[in-house]
């Protein structure tokens, strides 16, 4: 097992190489600090294949408040008021920060932001670069900005296997590739690891994105929250691609709208149509492909030859697939794109765990609630970035501990789960179906083996999913087809101290002096 140079031993590390790990790393400069990256840098992460943009109210007319409200709404009775404004009203300085970092945000001819809207939103406050290519962009600059800063110290092609816990919290990260191990000894670690969309079959995150931050978390015994709340994109690109590439909300904010093969405009009437949040716009296309028919997204109308001006990206892959937007339907269909739940923590970022915090759509921080507004994930982990590094640079490392041999575990492979996750943990959920999940996953989770990590997350899913008896949000039971005032309260899970089951407790929501996290 490789060691680390002596001179980095008890530096930070942050475990994830896209958004909230760069940012955060970033922030800490000029700290010494250790960034582990999986792959190399951008290459495996999601906020590289994000479309929709930066939720910012820096458009006339828009206020924080309203941006707020908002997110509330979207979150549907479960997201922290406190938290929401918060972040709403850091939002213009994280467009200001980036900006900083190089990132060319698209502007109209008098110099102002071109802003786009998304579903939910009350005003038209989406910051974007070259329409569709905002993700890729800021990954760019803040690559290049971590390449130029020499505080940071890049670990690629290594990925983090176990997090190592004595009586002080903390106390290593066990991390292996291909053809070596490595054994990071810190009292503190970041988690950023993204998402979890790799545990489903249809899905628009990296396959590697199978939750192992929530799994790293979970086995040192951290609590996770809103784990059953996982959020369908209506809109991903129906051609056999896996993954399946993403056609932006942006394209309905613009008045694409969603027809099935007669041509029939089935959302028609219902509420804001195509621009109601997405958990609503997934289980109509679902229903409406369940009921025999094939769903489009129809821009020929409202964009035609201009789509390519206004989304380059989408087009470029509708064009590898033998479809022209302009002139030709979009076939799509849901697929699992952002979970909202993941690692409690607080204002600071900081877990149950001494020395461990979770930063961007790894971590649960009270402001998606029960389902994320459009495009405030890029700007989660950049805001959330900024508390994270404050809280680790002001926490005092303690002594390391001694050298103690580790076993290593399999490297995770979620391929046997993804069918039964899509099918049960799905768009509309069941109870049949959620007991039988939970039966084959208990055992997988817990008996070692490559499908141990990925089943560990998928059951915290699944017994979250079956505790919660209505619908609200990301979480639709067919069984509980409606939202209950009983349940206006957050699911706490752990691993119990026998590392044997999961155990799960509904606690109130919090108010801004109580954390979630406290409460576990």
């Amino acid at each position: 097992m490789e060691a680390i140079r002596s001179e980095l031993a008890g530096a930070p590390v942050i475990i994830g190489g896209g958004l909230a790990g760069l940012m955060t790393a970033l922030r800490l400069a000029p700290q010494s600090v250790i960034l582990l990256a999986k792959t190399p840098l951008a290459q495996g992460a999601a906020s590289a294949w994000a479309q929709g943009g930066v939720a910012a109210a820096v458009g006339e007319g828009d206020d924080p408040a309203l941006h707020a409200a908002d997110t509330l709404a979207a979150g549907d009775g479960l997201s922290d008021p406190a938290v929401a404004a918060r972040i709403a009203a850091a939002a213009p300085d994280a467009i200001t920060r980036l900006e900083r970092f190089g990132v060319a945000f698209d502007r109209d001819a008098q110099g102002h932001f071109a802003l786009g809207l998304e579903a939910a939103h009350g005003r038209r406050r989406i910051v974007h670069v070259t329409g569709d290519g905002t993700g890729a962009a800021i990954m760019r600059a803040l690559v290049a900005a971590v390449a130029a800063t020499p505080s940071i110290t890049i670990v690629e092609g290594l990925e983090a296997r176990r997090l190592l816990i004595d009586d002080r919290g903390i106390a290593g990260v066990l991390a292996a590739g291909p053809w070596s191990a490595c054994l990071l000894p810190t009292r503190r670690v970041v988690l950023a690891t993204g998402g979890l969309g790799g545990l489903y079959a249809q899905t628009t995150n990296p396959l590697g994105a199978i939750g192992q931050g929530v799994a790293l978390a979970a086995r040192a015994g951290a609590a996770l929250a809103d784990m059953e709340f996982v959020q369908f994109h209506p809109t991903a690109l129906a051609v056999g691609l896996d993954p399946m590439p993403l056609v932006s909300e942006a394209v309905r904010g613009e008045g694409a709208v969603l027809v099935d093969e007669t041509g029939a405009r089935f959302m028609a009437g219902q509420g804001r149509a195509e621009l109601e949040p997405r958990d609503v716009v997934s289980r109509a296309v679902a229903a409406h492909i369940a009921a025999g028919h094939r769903v489009f997204l129809d821009a020929r109308q409202a964009l035609g030859a201009d789509f390519a001006r206004h989304f380059p990206g989408i087009t470029a892959r509708c064009r590898a697939a033998g479809i022209d937007p302009a002139i030709q339907p979009i076939p799509v269909r849901p697929a699992a794109h952002y979970h909202m739940g993941g690692i409690a923590v607080d204002a600071g970022g900081r877990s149950t765990i001494d020395g461990l915090w979770a930063c961007g759509e790894v971590a649960a921080s009270g402001l998606h609630g029960a389902n994320r507004l459009a495009s405030n994930s890029l700007l989660e982990a950049v805001v959330m970035a900024g508390f994270v590094a404050d809280s680790v640079a002001g926490t005092k490392a303690g002594p390391l501990p001694a050298p103690r041999p580790v076993a290593l575990p399999a490297a995770p492979d979620a391929g046997p789960l993804r069918a039964l996750a899509s099918e049960t943990l799905g768009v509309v959920r069941a109870l049949t179906g959620l007991e039988a999940a939970v039966a084959h996953l208990q055992p997988l989770a817990f008996r070692g083996g490559a499908a141990a990590d990925p089943a560990l997350v998928a059951l915290l899913i699944a017994t979250a999913a079956l505790a919660r008896e209505e619908s609200r949000g990301g979480h639709w039971r067919a069984d509980f087809p409606h939202p209950s005032f009983a349940w206006a309260r957050r699911l706490i899970q752990r691993v119990d101290d026998t590392g044997t089951r999961v155990i799960c407790r509904a606690v109130p929501l919090p108010n801004p002096s109580q954390p979630i996290a406290s409460g576990a």
